[in-house]
């Protein structure tokens, strides 16, 4: 099958070739195209071909434009006769017209981005049609007022009222309205406008660049909103430039007007022998018609030059905006009437005038103020409608993916603490803790979600830590726990109960008893503080589970710029950004602060550059955190108190590793493993009666082992290496194991 039409590059169907004759001349390679095929037409210079082709040449917006502009420059050459002149000035009037027009229902000043080209056509056909008007008035002047044509004639005739005098003074009053105060105000607004425009364009291209970075806009929108700002510097850029064609046309018509009158009259008396009294009666008539006739459009002209430049920052047609705006404020209206009566009351003040106005407003002040009531009555009433109409959202079901990090539930009886004082004091005290976790663990804590659960008993609450039952307690929230420090039974009047974080023995007690607990020497703590503690310390046994990849990552970022670097030469050469979080993990496990990020950093730089194994660059950190280690577990009186391992254990666990690497890993025989948990309990808790919190020192090549073994029967004891302590900490030993 072949194709319907073939296109030529302008996307017409081409017309098909006509097929050959027979009866065509032997070879020479043309056919006749046959009547009714729609071949092309026959080659010629025919009148009617000739009147197509002009047309469709006129047809032509730009050609059109080019014959407009160089007639115009053909006046300022060539004469003209008079029937053509008030063609060409009624041409220039309406012209005018249709610029003030376009200005007053554009919406935005870019919607008449030609107007500064259109400034410069309209401010040559006024300069060539007043060049024209004074060839014909210096040439035919001594004929009488028609000289010029019937235009400028109607114009002195109706303005001047036969006298030039009153002529003469009009046309300077034009001409100063046009020059001094709409030109020059317009001058001036174009020039702040355009340097302002191109100020503000790196900020605004900074904004739109920001907002594409943000997602708030798409790559066309931000193209698009580009292509405006680059609209409006250049608009105002060129308005500046365009305002100078008004200010020298006013000041051209004035000299042109100086001149006719003078060179009228010298032509009038020394030419045409007539008497100075015609002559300047004449000539005065016929310059100061032809003033007005330039000078009227010439004022249009200015104030749509006014009125574009002035509408920067306004939305909207200009009757939109100024009536709007004067109609948003009714007692602006009604504070008018009440001058407007004042007035009226004044001696020798014709009232009339006055009270008309004061009347009209004070009733578009009513008015308005009733539209108004009436436009917000009908907004509440739209907005309540589309809100019972808008269906209440289905909630996706992403969202149940979505886990809480750490989550508190309260039962019924507790959610009054929430809404109370006490409640105020719970959440500042969460607030607290997550300010207190950054700054000594360097650990910012995910904000704690506190929900009612109806399932649990009334003064019950759940410590939840990724959707995992954490810890829980009950308090009773109008009374005081209190706790003997010495471990003996008190006896207060109260409630027996079980410490929550510790699992101490404790008693619930009115308040009215709390001065005689703290007169005993008891403990007293309220209940926010009670579930605030059990929370920190929740949160510290599980700070490694919830030190996700994006808060490491954030970790990261967050680094200064002097250890970007650093960053940069960690990330991904050496380590991944999980082998680090792994690192701050096994940290954060043993309570170990990562808030000194640099150094951690550049001890991992350091490790890495001989291993790989996340345990062995873990310990290669402890080492560098030896001063941080050794203050964290220094006693009151400045000494580390150590409970050192006997060289026994230490070739016991020594010889207990097997595997290489990442696959190393401890196999002590069970009986083996239960003499050593005895003899460390033993020890410890010997310690612990003595009021002793010792540091249980080993050997670097057993400490991770040796602590994977403690932590499942005494988490909070602490084990530290050799290399852990510091030179200059002062060392305490109170036993060996």
């Amino acid at each position: 099958m072949s194709d319907i039409a073939n296109t030529d590059g302008g996307g017409a169907p081409a017309p098909s070739p006509a097929p050959a004759s027979d009866a065509g001349p032997a070879g020479s390679g043309a056919a006749e195209p046959i009547p009714g095929s729609g071949g092309p037409p026959p080659r010629g210079g025919g009148p009617t071909a000739a009147l197509a082709d002009f047309s469709s040449v006129l047809r032509r917006p730009d050609i059109g434009l080019a014959l407009g502009i160089v007639g115009i420059l053909v006046i300022l050459i060539l004469p003209m006769p008079k029937w053509l002149l008030d063609m060409s000035l009624a041409i220039s009037i309406t012209f005018s017209v249709l610029i003030l027009m376009t200005a007053l229902f554009i919406r935005t000043p870019l919607e008449f981005s030609s107007f500064p080209t259109i400034l410069l056509i309209a401010t040559m056909l006024r300069l060539s049609l007043n060049l024209a008007s004074t060839r014909l008035i210096l040439a035919n002047g001594h004929e009488g007022s028609d000289a010029a044509g019937g235009v400028i004639e109607a114009f002195g005739n109706f303005v001047m009222s036969g006298n030039f005098v009153i002529g003469i003074i009009v046309f300077a009053i034009l001409i100063i309205v046009n020059f001094i105060v709409i030109t020059k105000g317009s001058g001036r607004i174009a020039e702040v406008a355009a340097r302002f425009s191109l100020d503000a364009l790196p900020g605004k291209q900074m904004a739109i660049d920001a907002d594409l970075s943000a997602g708030l806009i798409s790559e066309d929108e931000a193209r698009t909103r580009r292509k405006t700002l680059e609209e409006e510097s250049s608009f105002f850029g060129a308005m500046d430039g365009a305002a100078k064609f008004v200010r020298g046309d006013a000041i051209a018509g004035l000299m042109i007007t100086f001149i006719n009158v003078v060179a009228g009259i010298i032509i009038g008396v020394g030419q045409q022998d007539m008497s100075f009294g015609d002559a300047a009666n004449t000539y005065t008539l016929l310059t100061v018609g032809d003033g007005l006739v330039s000078q009227i459009p010439a004022l249009i002209v200015s104030t749509a030059a006014g009125m574009v430049v002035t509408k920067a920052g306004v939305t909207g047609s200009a009757d939109k905006a100024v009536f709007g705006q004067l109609s948003g404020y009714p007692s602006a209206l009604g504070v008018s009437s009440f001058l407007m009566v004042a007035l009226a009351l004044l001696p020798g003040v014709p009232m009339l005038p006055f009270l008309a106005l004061a009347g009209a407003s004070g009733a578009g002040a009513w008015a308005l103020t009733q539209r108004n009531k009436e436009a917000a009555q009908q907004e509440a009433a739209a907005i309540e409608a589309e809100e019972a109409a808008v269906p209440v959202a289905e909630e996706p079901i992403s969202t149940a993916l979505q886990i809480d990090q750490i989550r508190l539930e309260l039962g019924y009886g507790l959610l009054s603490m929430i809404n109370s004082e006490k409640g105020q004091r719970l959440t500042d005290q969460i607030k607290a803790l997550r300010r207190q976790l950054a700054s000594d663990m360097g650990f910012i804590l995910p904000a704690v979600r506190i929900q009612d659960n109806m399932q649990l008993g009334p003064n019950s609450y759940v410590v939840r830590i990724k959707e995992i039952e954490a810890g829980g307690g009950e308090i009773r929230p109008n009374m005081l726990l209190t706790m003997d420090p010495r471990g003996e039974p008190m006896s207060l009047p109260g409630e027996d109960t079980v410490e929550p974080t510790f699992g101490l023995p404790a008693k619930w007690v009115g308040e009215n008893n709390k001065e005689e607990a703290l007169f005993r020497g008891y403990t007293v703590v309220d209940p926010p503080t009670v579930m605030t503690t059990h929370i920190t310390e929740l949160v510290k046994d599980n700070m490694a589970e919830m030190l996700s990849y994006s808060e490491t990552q954030r970790l990261l970022d967050e680094l200064d710029k002097d250890h970007q670097k650093l960053v940069e030469d960690l990330v991904p050469n050496l380590i991944t950004v999980g082998g680090i979080q792994r690192v701050l993990q096994n940290l954060l496990i043993e309570r170990v602060s990562v808030r000194d990020l640099p150094t951690i950093l550049e001890a991992i730089n350091e490790a890495c550059v001989a291993t790989r194994n996340v345990t062995a660059i873990t310990e290669h950190v402890r080492s560098r955190l030896a001063r941080q280690l050794s203050d964290s577990q220094t006693d009151g009186d400045g000494y580390l108190p150590i409970v050192s391992l006997s060289p026994d254990w230490e070739q016991a666990f020594a010889e207990s590793l097997i595997g290489e690497g990442d696959e190393t890993h401890l196999a002590m025989a069970p009986s083996r493993l239960q003499d050593f948990i005895a003899a460390v309990r033993q020890q410890f808790d010997k310690q612990a009666m003595e009021g002793n919190a010792p540091v249980l020192l080993t050997s670097p090549g057993v400490r991770p082992f040796v602590r994977s073994v403690v932590e499942r029967f005494r988490p909070q004891t602490t084990v530290m290496s050799q290399n852990e302590i510091h030179p200059k900490v002062r060392i305490r030993t109170l036993g060996a194991i």
